[in-house]
C-alpha cells in the first residue's frame, strides 16, 4: 500500500500545483505531520526547462496549468482521525465527485475530483489515504491538486509508469 501512494504522490507532483489557502493548510504547522507544499510559481519555473524528448514536452503543457500541490502525511493517529474529519467536512461543502476508491488489508485510497472546463479535465484532484492496519499508529496521507489538470494527459504519463492505470482517469 505504502509503494502505491509513493507511486502517486511521485506522478502527481510531477505535473501538479497548489497556491490557494485551503482547509488542510492547518495542518502544515503540525509537529507529527510532514508536509510538501508546491505552489505556482514554482510550476511556472518548471515550465521553462524544456526538454528535448516529447514525454519531457507533456510533462511541460501539464505544469503550465497548475496552480498547486499539498501533500500532507502523519503517523499520529490523533492527527490521523482530524485529517480524516477534515476531509469528510470538505467533501459536505465542496462539489467534489469521487473518481475511485480502493482497499486492501493495510489501508483505504479515496481519490475525488471537481470537473473542470469540459469532461477531459479537472480543476482540483483530492486523494485521502488511511490505514487500516495498526490503529495504535495509524497513519493518514492528504493530497490535494489544483490547476487546469488534463484528465488525457496525465493517464498518458501515468499508464508509461504504471501500465493500464490511465484507464481509470480516460472514465471521466
Amino acid at each position: 500500500m505504502k509503494k502505491i501512494i509513493l507511486i502517486a504522490v511521485m506522478l502527481i507532483v510531477s505535473y501538479t500545483s497548489f497556491a490557494q489557502e485551503s482547509i488542510f493548510d492547518k495542518f502544515e504547522d503540525m509537529d507529527d505531520v510532514t508536509s510538501v507544499i508546491v505552489n505556482k510559481e514554482a510550476f511556472q519555473m518548471l515550465s521553462s526547462f524544456k526538454g528535448n524528448d516529447p514525454e519531457s514536452q507533456e510533462y511541460v503543457k501539464m505544469v503550465q496549468n497548475l496552480k498547486s500541490l499539498k501533500v500532507y502525511t502523519t503517523e499520529s493517529s490523533a492527527i490521523a482521525n482530524q485529517m480524516k474529519n477534515t476531509v469528510n467536512s470538505y467533501l459536505k461543502k465542496a462539489k467534489l465527485t469521487e473518481l475511485m476508491r480502493a482497499k486492501d488489508k493495510d489501508g483505504r485510497v479515496k481519490i475525488y475530483i471537481r470537473k473542470g472546463k469540459d469532461k477531459n479535465h479537472v480543476s482540483e484532484l483530492l486523494m485521502f489515504v488511511s490505514d487500516l492496519k495498526n490503529k495504535a499508529d495509524q497513519q493518514a496521507v492528504i493530497l490535494s491538486l489544483t490547476g487546469d489538470i488534463d484528465l488525457n494527459k496525465i493517464s498518458k504519463l501515468t499508464n508509461s509508469y504504471i501500465p493500464e492505470s490511465g484507464k481509470q482517469l480516460k472514465k471521466q
